[in-house]
């Protein structure tokens, strides 16, 4: 059976490098289970080679062993006595959110010398609070997402094919995949054994949420209505119609939570001309897009919104942030933007209704200024170019927009 072992991931090792044997603390973070581990692994495998001296020191927060590493204490008492003074130590401490008051153990081994550090986390608020405090300035946060599909591709050993994307589409980038057969009532039941793990460990157990009824319904809603412009108050109206009570107060901690194990993104509405943001009607995307496909339940499959989270996450995996754009009245799916460069990106199923036309290119063509402007669909014979409009099927556009960005 193919592993994914020896599949390297360029794309992330060479945003490390560059920190790589720095006197900085390396996070990497994102959600449980798009390949953390593997990245930290890969790593040690790298300088374990490079440097055959080396004396690596792993800790995994995952595993059994690791158990009694519970306080800051014992986190630094175990890798105080593997350090070893006169050789490089490479420090790997994957899930440190895990070890209590982790940011005081990671101060004290940064200050070390000849110690290089990197750790892993699965929820955004490690890099707030006490350790943005406490670390300023010694630390870089470099995020880990879900599979692209150039990597699905890589990792199963897959032609760039419809076929390949229609799986892709279905099961997403989670990489741990490729140990399943390719059977989707297998793959479904992994992905539903991950989500509920992600929901029970990542935000009921850390946030000790106690309602556990309306929080799958929340989840399951955001699943169902994935790119739909949404507000606290439209969750809190719909769930008491389902006899579930909950302030729209409620409801924003929840999706914080949502949030901060990193299972959906949020992106705000924002207006082109006036450069305001809008503080209400959100829209949710989820950062494994086969997570969403379970959680909406396999019946539910939406294409037209696949289709957009899929975009939405090939742009975040290349660095840009993004909202959505509010002209007039007209609407921007992305409006993405990063250091010398923005874009506006529309995406729509197929092109072959002229109303579906003139909407996704007329709204791009409305917007008088000189940034590219880009229309994604699954359409194989659309025109390329309309009123100086790019249009890139969905496969060029996963393959080589921004490839080496």
């Amino acid at each position: 059976m193919t592993t994914p072992d020896n599949i390297s991931r360029p794309y992330y090792l060479k945003k490390i490098e560059p920190f790589a044997r720095q006197n900085l603390i390396k996070v990497l973070t994102g959600q449980r289970r798009v390949g953390k581990s593997f990245l930290l692994r890969q790593l040690m495998d790298n300088f374990a080679r490079q440097d055959p001296g080396a004396n690596i020191i792993f800790v995994d927060k995952e595993k059994y062993a690791f158990d009694p590493i519970r306080t800051y204490a014992d986190l630094v008492e175990h890798c105080q006595a593997r350090i070893v003074a006169d050789r490089d130590n490479y420090i790997f401490i994957d899930e440190v959110q895990d070890v209590q008051d982790f940011e005081k153990a990671l101060r004290h081994l940064y200050a070390l010398p000849r110690v290089d550090l990197y750790c892993s986390g699965s929820n955004a608020n490690m890099l707030s609070g006490e350790l943005a405090t406490t670390l300023s300035g010694r630390y870089v946060e470099l995020k880990v997402f879900s599979l692209s599909y150039k990597e699905f591709l890589d990792f199963h050993r897959l032609p760039d094919a419809k076929d390949s994307l229609d799986r892709y589409l279905r099961v997403g980038g989670l990489p741990y995949l490729v140990h399943l057969r390719p059977d989707e009532e297998v793959v479904f039941e992994y992905l539903r054994n991950i989500a509920s793990t992600i929901i029970y460990k990542d935000i009921i157990k850390r946030n000790n949420i106690r309602n556990f009824s309306f929080l799958e319904n929340l989840v399951a809603y955001l699943a169902l209505n994935t790119g739909n412009l949404i507000s606290a108050k439209k969750i809190s109206d719909f769930l008491k119609s389902q006899n579930l009570k909950m302030s729209p107060q409620i409801v924003i901690d929840y999706l914080g939570s949502l949030r901060d194990a990193f299972l959906v993104h949020k992106v705000q509405r924002s207006d082109l001309h006036g450069k305001q943001r809008f503080a209400q009607n959100e829209k949710y995307y989820f950062e494994d897009i086969g997570l969403k496909n379970v959680l909406a339940g396999i019946d539910n499959f939406q294409i037209n919104q696949v289709l957009e989270n899929v975009v939405f996450n090939h742009l975040l995996m290349l660095g840009y942030e993004i909202s959505v754009g509010i002209s007039g009245d007209k609407e921007i799916d992305f409006v993405c933007s990063k250091p010398g460069k923005k874009l506006y990106v529309q995406v729509a199923y197929l092109l072959s209704d002229p109303k579906v036309m003139e909407r996704e290119f007329g709204n791009l063509a409305a917007l008088k200024d000189n940034y590219p402007k880009l229309v994604i669909s699954l359409d194989d014979y659309a025109p390329n170019n309309v009123q100086g409009i790019k249009h890139l099927h969905l496969r060029k556009f996963l393959l080589n927009f921004e490839e080496h960005a």
